[in-house]
């Protein structure tokens, strides 16, 4: 997302970027239709990931590319929704096109909408299973009866829950539980705080500071180590705009805090 909208890198350092996290083994990119900056350039981020992956040197057979429909900006920095079937129809072909594959790998439904019925948005991620168009279905920013109602609706083809989940923003605990409980894939958004805030999340968050200092790497690697120590389904998906700080953001994945510092940062954050 950082790549696409307000403040984003030039195309080049863009390109580096997702470079450095495939060069250090990510295996999983997410993006959105709405990640981009004018409505001219609907799609943005989408079509960047395209890019480089045809230019990555490496085998990109293993990458899976997540993206999302429902969620959309007019151009003048705000977002609305749509989560009509058919806004969903032509957002999911409009992703086909821009990421040049025949199948998504995941697909999100992004947002609920209030004026449609959760059921009717969720239901069309059927359509896009039964028709080959999609190999995984997910739901976005879904409170626990979304959740269960979204594992229903789909036949238990749910695969994923994204929202947002932070030091700075448990309040999507319960939904991470359940996911725990249901064995689906749990994707924090903003993991380390949000776009222009974590920088400073060790100056805002002392425990994770402390604890990073004990173990000689960042307070962004603690925050990422602690979230995957929360259940085993929970996949950070920290968002770079820099090659170093995705390079920085993997290495969480080899750090192991022990029981007492997970208690420690547990007991930092509020819910």
């Amino acid at each position: 997302m950082p790549l696409s909208i307000e403040g984003r890198p030039d195309r080049d350092r863009a390109l580096a970027t997702i470079h450095a996290a495939l060069d250090a083994g990510v295996t999983l990119i997410d993006t959105a239709d709405a990640y981009h900056l004018t409505a001219t350039d609907v799609g943005h981020n989408e079509e960047l990931i395209a890019e480089a992956l045809r230019t990555w040197g490496g085998d990109s057979s293993d990458v899976l590319v997540a993206t999302k429909g429902g969620h959309l900006r007019p151009g003048d920095g705000s977002w609305y929704v749509d989560g009509s079937p058919d806004h969903l129809r032509q957002a999911l072909d409009a992703s086909l096109q821009r990421l040049g594959v025949e199948a998504i790998g995941l697909y999100q439904f992004h947002r609920p909408d209030p004026n449609v019925p959760y059921a009717e948005s969720v239901g069309v991620l059927n359509e896009f299973l039964d028709a080959g168009k999609i190999r995984l279905a997910g739901i976005s920013n879904a409170n626990p009866d979304q959740i269960r109602e979204a594992q229903d609706v789909l036949g238990g083809r749910l695969t994923s829950v994204q929202n947002q989940y932070s030091p700075a923003f448990r309040s999507s605990q319960p939904e991470l539980d359940l996911c725990a409980q249901l064995g689906l894939a749990f994707l924090p958004w903003s993991p380390l705080g949000g776009i222009g805030k974590a920088s400073a999340l060790g100056d805002t968050h002392g425990a994770f500071e402390r604890v990073a200092a004990a173990h000689g790497v960042s307070p962004q690697q603690v925050a990422l180590a602690w979230e995957l120590a929360q259940a085993p389904v929970v996949i950070p998906i920290p968002g770079s705009s820099r090659p170093e700080t995705i390079q920085d953001s993997v290495k969480a994945a080899d750090l192991i805090l022990g029981p007492e510092e997970i208690v420690e940062l547990d007991a930092a954050v509020q819910r």
